[in-house]
């Protein structure tokens, strides 16, 4: 999300289109990111909600007190941030939707990559009257909510789905529609007499800790660590759902800028190489050396990565031995050794 798209969320107050919330009201921030102020004169208490750790923390750090999931109601309005995915920006829209009175300002921004164009289409179409204006690259959309908003929160509310016939997701988290390719290449090498601790780095909803379990049986324990939130509170139920006598942890944390405190025997791993629309490589380099730091003298890491991406080299950096143990025409699986 650009810093351009935080400042078309706040631009209609700014410029007098619409009325600037007053002292004493509460409005809902979705999405909520760290890094431009309010406008002089908006008045309202702000209550930002961010399930990503990274975006939580500069919330946090700048004295916002966000919170990972929504919560109440009766809010005197909402703003909402979009992101990059269609479902999970439908679904802050809904929340906005249930939360705020009948009357209140719902204000959304977006830019071109994050869909605002047809977001703005699929809004009229569900019968709510949308004004927007463009500015800093971004488009900013509002509507009051109608006091019968039944229709429109069922049409946008984002539905759990089931993959594989036996895993829970929602939209918005990374693969929520199927099993990612990668992690089921990696999935099909994971050991299967393993009875150490093991560390699942970047778990997302939780598939690389159940194959864990399920092929390595006496695995003493397996602690996930995952950014999103909401992705964790879906591997928490995946695995009690699939593997309910495995002792299992759950870390909502930033690799990248949190340090793991315990040490493990294997660190399994499909490391996320993307923040936001852009590729960014270095989020994979952080969490290798995260694994290396986390591993014990000897254990062993296991990770998958599309082919082109350049880990060998950090792999030999943080570890004594490393290699590939197979490819397929889109992914590898690497090992390294501590």
């Amino acid at each position: 999300m650009s810093r351009d798209t935080l400042k078309t969320l706040f631009h209609p107050f700014a410029s007098d289109v619409l009325p600037m919330p007053q002292a004493g009201e509460r409005f809902l921030f979705l999405g909520a990111e760290a890094g431009v102020a309010t406008p002089n004169g908006f008045g309202a208490t702000l209550a930002a909600v961010q399930g990503l750790r990274p975006a939580f923390l500069q919330l946090e750090a700048a004295g916002a007190a966000p919170r990972p999931l929504p919560e109440g109601g009766g809010y005197d309005g909402a703003l909402v941030l979009c992101g990059k995915h269609r479902g999970e920006n439908e679904n802050r829209i809904a929340e906005a939707l249930k939360r705020t009175k009948t009357g209140g300002l719902i204000v959304v921004a977006g830019g071109k990559e994050d869909g605002i164009q047809p977001l703005r289409k699929r809004l009229d179409g569900l019968g709510l009257v949308v004004d927007h204006m463009p500015k800093y690259h971004g488009v900013a959309l509002w509507f009051e909510v109608p006091e019968d908003r039944s229709a429109a929160v069922g049409a946008l509310e984002a539905a759990q789905v089931t993959v594989d016939g036996r895993f829970q997701t929602v939209a918005g988290m990374f693969s929520h529609d199927r099993i990612d390719a990668g992690s089921e290449l990696l999935a099909g090498r994971l050991p299967e007499n393993f009875d150490g601790n093991a560390a699942d780095l970047g778990a997302g909803w939780g598939y690389l800790s159940v194959m864990l379990a399920e092929r390595s049986p006496q695995v003493n324990r397996i602690d996930l660590f995952e950014a999103d939130y909401q992705a964790l509170e879906c591997a928490k139920a995946n695995m009690a759902a699939n593997c309910p006598d495995v002792s299992a942890r759950f870390f909502w944390q930033d690799l990248a800028r949190e340090p793991i405190r315990e040490k493990y025997d294997l660190v399994i791993m499909n490391p996320p190489f993307h923040e936001g629309h852009a590729a960014e490589p270095s989020l994979g380099k952080a969490l290798i050396t995260a694994a290396s730091q986390a591993l014990r003298g000897g254990g062993m890491l296991m990770l998958v990565a599309n082919r082109g991406l350049p880990y060998e080299a950090t792999l030999g950096e943080n570890f004594r031995e490393h290699g590939e143990t197979c490819r397929n025409a889109r992914y590898k699986v690497l090992w390294a050794k501590k």
